[in-house]
């Protein structure tokens, strides 16, 4: 039976980053289905005890960057560690994924390719034309996604999927829901392809 993954993510996530393209391998190797969330933070995190970056101990913030650092050099991806565009605003990018994805179009990979942006590229997700140009480059109509991005039909959607996140258990992302199965984190990656080897 084919497998389905609700995947939650963030678009400023450097873990979602760093789990990106593993994940799309993943769920094209075993043929599973995605179910693909973009969700808001800034909900689940005072609502699952987290705390934004800012607000974390200096300890916790000064061991963040070394497991970016690890973990960019165990992927081999290009990472910033302190990026310009850092922390952005990630609603009109969140909302252009979510419009894509309505309408069947390469929903993960533009997400890919906004995460790559924030992390790799230094461009800035919270600049229309940069978004544009971003889903142009995916060979997507940004300026018609772009459009979507603003109905209030596609808000309502992510704090519905937002919503949806807290009931599942979710408090931070990548998070992988598989069969009831909460997975956190790209460094459960493996644990997630054992579930849908099966």
């Amino acid at each position: 039976m084919r497998k389905t993954v609700t995947y939650y993510l963030a678009l400023v996530s450097p873990w979602a980053y760093l789990g990106s393209q593993r994940f799309t391998d993943l769920v094209t190797r075993y043929d599973a289905q995605v179910q693909l969330r973009p969700i808001d933070l800034s909900e689940v995190f005072p609502k699952s005890g987290g705390l934004p970056l800012a607000k974390r101990a200096p300890a916790r913030q000064a061991y963040r960057l070394q497991e970016l650092e690890r973990w960019r050099e165990e992927c081999g991806l290009p990472l910033t560690l302190h990026p310009r565009h850092f922390p952005s605003p990630e609603q009109t990018a969140a909302h252009m994924v979510i419009a894509a994805d309505m309408a069947g179009a390469n929903a993960l990979g533009l997400a890919h390719a906004m995460l790559r942006a924030v992390w790799a590229e230094e461009r800035n997700i919270d600049d229309e034309d940069t978004l544009r140009a971003i889903a142009d480059e995916q060979g997507l109509d940004g300026t018609n996604l772009l459009a979507q991005a603003k109905e209030p039909e596609i808000a309502e959607r992510r704090s519905a999927y937002t919503a949806q996140a807290l009931e599942d258990g979710v408090f931070g992302v990548p998070s992988y829901l598989i069969d009831g199965e909460l997975f956190w984190g790209q460094d459960r990656l493996d644990f997630v392809e054992k579930r849908l080897r099966g």
